[in-house]
């Protein structure tokens, strides 16, 4: 691949032409529930695996602010690169905040250029599978190392990861994250889930049958609640939120382009305009800290939006928005991602209200 200019802000010319690349590739990556290796590829070769990392570690080191930007541009393109690069960012952040100088010589400079893909598996800890009694990962310290057993149901790309950050439970009931080298004996990326959208994202489960990771892998905990030992540069939780903005501008641009030709479109695309732009200020400004909005709050609105966005773009194309290969169509299984993945129950009680017709 030619060498590609570095984005290094949100505003930047080439940030354009990586997403007119992105969104050219997203009909095919759904249709064909594809990897999408070369957008990966791309999105390295732009630089955008170093917008998330300090600059002492190789990285842009973007603010909370800018980053949410840049999701928004990505999503607004495709959601399924988008949704694998949140997932990237997890792993990454919490590796480049947490490793050993020594253990990030090894894969860091490779992991900001996108020459090695990792991903993460923590939603265990946090809602899938908490109702269990047993741990679905479970994790034996000894001085030597960290040994799993289990599985981490929901890791997105297992199958093309090289190193995978995991989320394990002690017997003693205490929470450990660990950098898992996928090539080591007894890890295994399981069938990937067959998904209503973003299959091509690959997500599934990874199975760890008796593997042994050196100590020094280990990345935090023991501890009650690992995952309040937050690193530098994390949006926070409104990485979600932003990625379902994205999509809802994509679907409002498809409107407004329509109603340029059909007057009665007009009205609705433009107080979807509205509440959109609205939306996406309190989610900057909240990045920025200049907001007191809650990240719960924010969730539930962009939740509502991205559903009746894409619904309406669908009503606007009529029947050719329900044959397979257009974008409204795959807008709007995509928007039902946005009910299931890291939704707090808040969020899915709003959702439903919503939906019942019931006032708050």
């Amino acid at each position: 691949m030619p060498n590609l200019p570095t984005i290094v802000t949100p505003f930047d010319s080439a940030l354009d032409e990586l997403c007119q690349e992105l969104a050219a590739a997203a009909a095919e990556t759904d249709l064909e529930n594809r990897w999408p290796a070369r957008q990966l590829e791309l999105c390295g070769s732009y630089g955008v695996y170093r917008w998330f990392v300090k600059t002492s570690d190789g990285g842009l080191e973007w603010s909370d602010g800018d980053i949410a930007r840049g999701y928004l541009r990505l999503a607004e393109a495709c959601l399924t690169t988008s949704f694998i690069i949140t997932q990237r960012t997890g792993a990454l952040q919490r590796f480049a905040g947490m490793a050993s100088e020594a253990i990030k010589a090894a894969y860091l400079p490779d992991l900001l250029s996108g020459g090695m893909f990792a991903t993460i598996g923590i939603s265990h800890l946090t809602t899938s599978r908490r109702h269990l009694k047993a741990p679905a990962l479970s994790a034996k310290l000894t001085p030597d190392a960290v040994l799993l057993s289990g599985y981490s149901p929901w890791v997105t790309g297992a199958a093309y990861a090289q190193l995978v950050v995991l989320g394990a439970v002690t017997e003693d009931g205490q929470q450990v994250l660990v950098a898992v080298p996928t090539d080591l004996a007894g890890v295994r990326a399981a069938e990937p889930s067959k998904l209503i959208a973003l299959s091509g994202s690959y997500t599934g489960a990874l199975e760890c049958h008796e593997v042994s990771i050196p100590r020094e892998y280990l990345l935090a905990g023991p501890a009650e609640n690992v995952m309040a030992q937050r690193t530098g540069g994390n949006t926070g939780g409104l990485q979600t939120s932003a990625l379902a903005i994205g999509l809802s501008r994509a679907a409002v641009r498809y409107l407004q382009q329509e109603a340029k030709a059909r007057p009665e479109l007009i009205d609705a695309a433009a107080s979807l305009v509205n509440e959109l732009d609205a939306l996406e200020v309190d989610l900057l400004a909240r990045a920025e800290g200049q907001q007191d909005c809650t990240l719960e709050e924010l969730r539930a609105r962009a939740n509502s939006v991205v559903l009746r966005t894409t619904q309406s773009a669908l009503a606007a194309a009529k029947g050719a928005g329900f044959v397979a290969g257009h974008p409204v169509g795959r807008w709007c299984r995509e928007a039902l991602f946005f009910l299931v993945w890291s939704c707090p129950q808040p969020v899915v009680n709003a959702a439903l209200c919503e939906l019942a017709g019931l006032s708050e």
